[in-house]
């Protein structure tokens, strides 16, 4: 019996010892659960528990992250945090004031992760100096696509200036084809919307007006402008546009029934998948403009108790700006490397225009943050930018008073 009970205690003992140090473990909270975003984040399990990781996977439906991060605040304030998670822009910031993030940056500084990022990518990973986020990739979000075909038979170039692709829009109007595939959703207004004001007003006037929201800049001249370009390309987008999801706006321009699109470069995404060549049958530039509107995934790692899971963190952090990810992963979503040195030779014509677009406009300090897509500003402000473009959009309203409403919304958002 004695013999038996210490067996029993020996076998504890040992099981115990072996859950005590059973290798990197990560529950890792994200919303990458369509198609091609599914693909993606399994090449991350897969590198994961080739090196000995333990991955419990939570995925929480909905593009936009709305649930996911119910679902994160549920578990923050019972005390039992996720390892990762998947979060953008200002969200990271205001985890870390709730002092629930971990610091990463022995992992960053091992990997020198500094010399590879492009410094303003690299600051949203940061609070308050130290290293709190990993970032996955950038999307480029200023993208026109177009029908190759289309254009060809009714002799028009790709866009260079807004009054160029006013011409064109008209001139396809005239041919009884729908100059511009939308989709009539509050994120995709505010897309175009962000897009324009890049164009209109260049990339010193979009840091004033729709990062630091400085009100002269809300109510000037140039956002009447914006707005104006506004009304003019609502005039180009057919009648049925009202609710239509962004991808189903990428097949009318892929199937001949709309000639351009602007979205970001999730929509390349819908092209390669359906077979289509850039350059060949869809065409892809930025929107008219200098500057380059970026929307970047991260993950942001949460404070966890345990070696298991904080070495599970550590292995996480290192293999997401590793180059085999960032290359193999944005292969399959369409964006581009946060890393600068990742080798573009299995990437296609768009992502070699959107990787140098990137670079030059790093050098030339013109790579800002998309309002639209959570990486500049808080979601009060965003959201009280984004009901007057959608409101504008959607009626007769003056452009004037528009910018009104505008500089009025977002003085009361905070």
């Amino acid at each position: 019996m004695k013999f038996t009970a210490f067996a029993a205690v020996s076998a504890l003992a040992i099981t115990s010892a072996s859950a005590a140090f059973a290798g990197p473990e990560a529950e890792v909270l994200h919303y990458w659960t369509s198609g091609g975003e599914a693909k993606s984040v399994a090449v991350l399990q897969q590198e994961f528990a080739a090196k000995g990781g333990t991955w419990t996977d939570m995925p929480v439906a909905g593009g936009g992250g709305d649930a996911a991060m119910t679902a994160l605040r549920a578990r923050v304030l019972s005390g039992n945090a996720p390892t990762a998670v998947q979060l953008k822009g200002p969200a990271i910031q205001e985890w870390y004031e709730e002092g629930v993030l971990a610091d990463i940056s022995s992992v960053a500084e091992a990997s020198g992760w500094a010399a590879v990022l492009p410094e303003s990518i690299a600051n949203h990973m940061k609070c308050e100096g130290s290293w709190c986020a990993a970032p996955v990739n950038v999307h480029r979000v200023d993208w026109i696509w177009a029908n190759a075909e289309l254009l060809a038979a009714n002799g028009i170039e790709m866009p260079t200036t807004w009054d160029e692709f006013n011409a064109a829009a008209e001139k396809l109007a005239a041919a009884g084809i729908t100059p511009l595939a939308h989709g009539g959703q509050a994120w995709q207004d505010a897309t175009v919307f962000e897009a324009v004001v890049l164009g209109v007003g260049g990339a010193e006037f979009f840091q004033q007006a729709l990062v630091d929201l400085d009100t002269d800049a809300l109510t000037s001249d140039t956002m009447v402008q914006a707005f104006d370009q506004m009304r003019t390309l609502r005039g180009y987008v057919d009648g049925n546009f009202s609710g239509r999801d962004w991808n189903l706006a990428t097949a009318m321009v892929m199937n001949g029934e709309a000639a351009f699109q602007i979205m970001g470069d999730w929509a390349k995404g819908e092209f390669l998948a359906a077979g289509k060549v850039p350059g060949e049958d869809f065409l892809c530039a930025s929107t008219p403009g200098d500057g380059f509107l970026y929307n970047v995934d991260s993950f942001a790692m949460f404070d966890v108790a345990g070696a298991d899971k904080k070495a599970g963190q550590d292995l996480l952090a290192e293999l997401i700006v590793g180059q085999n990810f960032q290359k193999v992963f944005n292969l399959n979503k369409g964006s581009i490397p946060a890393r600068v040195d990742v080798a573009l030779d299995e990437f296609d014509s768009c992502a070699h225009l959107s990787a140098a677009d990137m670079t030059s406009s790093s050098e030339g300090g013109t790579l800002l943050p998309s309002y639209a897509h959570g990486m500049a500003l808080r979601g009060a402000q965003a959201g009280a930018i984004t009901d007057v473009v959608t409101a504008h959009f959607n009626s007769d309203m003056s452009s004037a008073e528009a910018v009104q409403m505008l500089a009025d919304a977002v003085a009361n958002s905070y």
